[in-house]
């Protein structure tokens, strides 16, 4: 479904935010893509969109392929059209317009009876959405306008969709909501989900595969149950020693000094 090979992305040809970043999602797959902040996770799913050009972002080696396609040589809109849906951070909702029109607004390549017909699914999803369709978006909460963010991107009909940071700044009751919606899709559905998050317990837990970044380039990558009983995952990014015990924010935050992966 979607290939990425030995991917290097530059910004204004001066700053190197990925290097050599290999990665695969399969039909049908949740892949988590994990990393601390600046590791390029986002950089990583805007080049798939191609929409690196608005920051002055390029990939200058490598091949990212949807199916047998170059993915490189298609505009953002024909990615949407080949079913590849991005959901970025921090939700891009349209802050003037109601609920129902941003849900809308993911519709734009596709005919009214099948907008109309998504958006009840959308509705059936989220109820909470439903009951403030008439509401101005930028007077949602957080967790609602993340449901708005996900319902915007299902509007599209992904065929995968990619989700940066879903839980972001959220109550654990959405966050809850949310991933069980994605569950929901993949499971039902048939819907292949590529996921960045930082919430690393969260993601391997609904993930059938992962891959750990750091500075740019894939350090670990494999079964999400494998990735997650990994020593350094659940004492870098998990949280425990290796005997089990939860370590202090203040042992995790030195953890780049001792990474066995990076040595």
């Amino acid at each position: 479904m979607l290939t990425l090979t030995n991917v290097q992305i530059m910004y204004d040809r001066a700053i190197e935010a990925v290097r050599d970043v290999s990665l695969t999602v399969r039909p049908g797959q949740i892949v988590a893509l994990l990393g601390s902040n600046g590791a390029g996770k986002s950089t990583i799913l805007k080049s798939i969109s191609n929409v690196l050009y608005p920051e002055e972002g390029e990939v200058l080696h490598g091949e990212i392929r949807i199916g047998e396609e170059d993915a490189l040589a298609l505009s953002a809109d024909d990615i949407v059209r080949r079913g590849i849906v991005h959901v970025p951070e921090g939700r891009r909702l349209f802050p003037l317009m109601t609920v129902e029109e941003n849900l809308r607004m993911g519709g734009y390549l596709h005919g009214r009876a099948a907008v109309a017909e998504r958006l009840e699914r959308v509705y059936a999803l989220f109820p909470r959405l439903k009951e403030r369709r008439a509401y101005v978006a930028g007077y949602l909460s957080g967790g609602e306008q993340q449901m708005a963010a996900v319902g915007r991107a299902l509007i599209a009909g992904p065929k995968l969709l990619m989700l940066d940071e879903p839980s972001l700044g959220l109550a654990p009751q959405i966050i809850d909501t949310i991933f069980e919606t994605i569950v929901s899709l993949n499971r039902d559905e048939g819907m292949a989900i590529l996921l960045v998050e930082q919430n690393a317990a969260l993601a391997l837990k609904v993930a059938d595969y992962g891959y750990v970044v750091e500075n740019g380039r894939v350090v670990l990558d494999g079964p999400a149950e494998r990735i997650s009983q990994n020593e350094d995952v659940k004492e870098f990014y998990l949280g425990f020693t290796e005997g089990g015990a939860r370590k202090s924010f203040r042992d995790i935050k030195h953890y780049k000094r001792r990474k066995r992966w990076l040595s």
